[in-house]
């Protein structure tokens, strides 16, 4: 099992930062960029094995609503990974000589389109573009962040419909070198975000050769069973879970609402993995003890 971190925002949050902001955690790059590497820091210590960059919600158009012109709007995309790399190289100065652990991979965040509208649309994916559109506008983001030497790995995340998944797919035939990973928002045990069915979307998407890992992340825990069931055997990419605490965002108010029922995601861990995941970790509204506490199972 590799253990993916956990939520960059609700722990920057714990450290003091607001994000009530458009730009989200991307913000940060901006004001108080050594929050986001103690961030990294902690995940690293608490047992990720990757760690994920602070870009989920960077794109060009968003800096630049900002008042961030293209070179600086560069500089920030660096920025979060060199971030991310210095807080790995500090950690390993003290772990390398330690046994049980490999050395962690620094996967770069690049969220759904609906991400940069910041309204919730990664939850639902009702934008009205074309796939040749989504690929426009993911573009810049991949190319950037893929020709950073210090990224193992793209991790395109909260993908909510087949149409930006297919369109992310094309687009990286451009980047043949680059490994990736594609991780899908679910809406219930079966469906996709915008409603196709998570079997049909991993089918289609795990025709492309370098796509190293499929997945599902920001999604109650309760759906992630049965959507790992729906796949059983049906693909050889490697499987990724990190769903969210269980609490549901509320765009239009901007808070989380708490659920019916609560469990600790580590509780779930085994069966998980029973069910194919190899790669786990956690979402919004994870921490770093949650992170720890999968390690634990993992040794």
């Amino acid at each position: 099992m590799v253990i993916l971190d956990g939520a960059m925002a609700t722990q920057l949050e714990v450290l003091g930062a607001d994000l009530n902001d458009p730009l989200w955690s991307a913000k940060i790059l901006i004001e108080s960029p050594e929050l986001i590497k103690a961030v990294h820091r902690q995940y690293l210590e608490a047992g990720a094995d990757i760690i994920c960059t602070a870009s989920y919600q960077a794109t060009y158009a968003g800096f630049a609503v900002r008042g961030l012109d293209k070179p600086e709007a560069d500089h920030l995309f660096r920025e979060s990974v060199q971030l991310a790399a210095s807080a790995r190289t500090d950690f390993w100065a003290v772990l390398e000589n330690s046994t049980g652990r490999a050395f962690p991979l620094i996967a770069a965040s690049i969220g759904p389109y609906g991400a940069f509208l910041a309204d919730g649309s990664e939850y639902h994916g009702n934008y009205d573009l074309s796939q040749p559109e989504l690929m426009n506008w993911h573009r810049p983001q991949v190319a950037i962040l893929a020709n950073e030497e210090e990224v193992d790995l793209l991790l395109f995340e909260t993908i909510p419909s087949l149409t930006e998944a297919q369109a992310i797919v094309e687009l990286m035939l451009e980047f043949p070198a680059m490994p990736y990973a594609l991780s899908f928002s679910c809406r219930d045990g079966k469906h996709i975000a915008h409603g196709e069915s998570f079997l049909e979307a991993v089918l289609q998407v795990g025709k492309q050769k370098h796509l190293i890992a499929v997945g599902i992340n920001c999604t109650a825990p309760e759906h992630i069973e049965p959507l790992l069931k729906s796949i059983q055997g049906r693909t050889s990419k490697l499987i990724m879970v990190y769903p969210n605490s269980g609490e549901r965002w509320d765009a239009a108010n901007h808070c989380w609402l708490q659920p019916e029922k609560w469990s600790r995601i580590s509780d779930q861990v085994k069966t998980w993995y029973q069910r194919g995941a190899r790669i786990i970790g956690g979402c919004c509204r994870t921490r770093p003890e949650d992170i720890a506490a999968i390690r634990q199972l993992a040794v």
